[in-house]
């Protein structure tokens, strides 16, 4: 994969990251009446986004297989949330309020979205960096071969 094509990927990755992170934090003050007797639903959306802004600034910083991978666990993980609780009545979790909603709205649509393309993105990125660091293994391993023989 050529640079130009990994940075695009870098750059639809980090829009969807900061996508899903501003939404959850514009809706978080809106779910914190939902909560257990240790955490609300808004301190989890807060959470969410936070997770969302530093994966999405390491993904910047530094492209390699390991911040793809954190981006395809948050933007996943929050993905598969989302989904969840809108599709399955999954009720109160130990700790973890019931957070259900069998509703789509604009904002929920933005961020499964936002986190779908940075998914995507970050997938293509893994990918791609699996595939060069297997890559480069195998040379240097063909060099230390032909270095000992």
């Amino acid at each position: 994969m050529n640079t130009l094509v990994r940075w695009a990927l870098v750059a639809v990755a980090a829009v969807g990251l900061g996508i899903d992170a501003y939404t959850h934090l514009d809706l978080a003050s809106l779910y914190d009446g939902n909560k257990t007797s240790t955490v609300s639903q808004g301190t989890l959306f807060r959470i969410e986004a936070v997770f969302a802004i530093l994966v999405g600034i390491a993904l910047i910083v530094r492209a390699n297989l390991m911040t793809a991978l954190a981006v395809v666990a948050v933007a996943g993980g929050g993905l598969f949330l989302l989904l969840l609780y809108r599709y399955v009545s999954v009720g109160k979790i130990g700790p973890l309020p019931d957070m259900s909603e069998p509703l789509w709205y604009a904002e929920k649509s933005w961020c499964a979205w936002g986190e779908g393309i940075a998914l995507g993105a970050a997938l293509l990125l893994a990918g791609d960096r699996f595939r060069s660091a297997r890559t480069s293994r195998r040379t240097r391993t063909a060099r230390a071969s032909r270095a000992a023989a």
